[in-house]
């Protein structure tokens, strides 16, 4: 729970902006919270509050969802390969729905094994920052800015630069998988406008890992010195 204290605070504020928009795109107080406790993906609910707002249908809905979504996949199937043998079907089905991109960072740097009750603790702590957050930003609906809102939305990616840098700044290895990624992130966005926000993530992830492993794989010699 201490891990995800930091993470906590980060998605109150971006929250906040999400509980907001949700009024302002004239959902209720219950539908911005409700969609806040069962989907932990800030630009997933984003996304979906624009095609309800739209009037759009349930398959626009499910294709903008599992495009934006997809990348959670990647994340889940690295980490699955971190868990301790405690970890049963349904101890995975509920961390699995606590995997986000801050979530699995700090997930991913832990040296030892990730048991149950580590997972629960780190998923606890930002759930109730999010859920408690978006409640108030609803509560405050049209008082606050578009300015401010827009401002907050910005934290997420700060706060996830801020938990990226301190592992990259220790390790090579992690800074070139990183600045792949960057670049690659770059070049789609400018150079390719039609590739989704969602599938750039998941291209520029798979494309840094498998580019990463080939020039710096990992033996079981470098896990011991990474374990001391």
């Amino acid at each position: 729970m201490r891990h995800g204290i930091p993470i906590m605070l980060g998605y109150f504020s971006v929250s906040f902006g999400f509980g907001v928009l949700c009024i302002q795109k004239n959902l209720s107080i219950l539908a911005a919270v409700g969609i806040s406790v069962t989907n932990l993906t800030s630009a997933g609910q984003v996304a979906g509050v624009e095609v309800i707002a739209a009037s759009g249908s349930l398959i626009e809905m499910i294709l903008c969802q599992l495009v934006i979504n997809l990348r959670y996949s990647l994340m889940s199937l690295s980490l699955s390969q971190k868990l301790d043998p405690s970890f049963n079907l349904m101890h995975r089905l509920f961390a699995g729905y606590g995997v986000t991109d801050e979530i699995f960072a700090v997930a991913s740097a832990q040296t030892e094994p990730l048991t149950p009750a580590y997972m629960y603790g780190l998923i606890l702590t930002p759930f109730l920052g999010w859920s408690s957050g978006t409640l108030l930003g609803a509560l405050a609906g049209d008082i606050m800015p578009a300015s401010v809102t827009a401002a907050l939305s910005l934290m997420l990616y700060g706060m996830f630069i801020a938990i990226i840098v301190p592992p990259a700044k220790k390790n090579s290895r992690v800074l070139f998988a990183v600045l792949i990624a960057a670049a690659l992130s770059v070049v789609m966005h400018y150079c390719l406008p039609m590739i989704s926000g969602g599938f750039a993530i998941i291209i520029a992830a798979v494309i840094a890992s498998v580019t990463g492993a080939l020039f710096f794989p990992v033996t079981d010699e470098n896990k011991g010195e990474e374990k001391k």
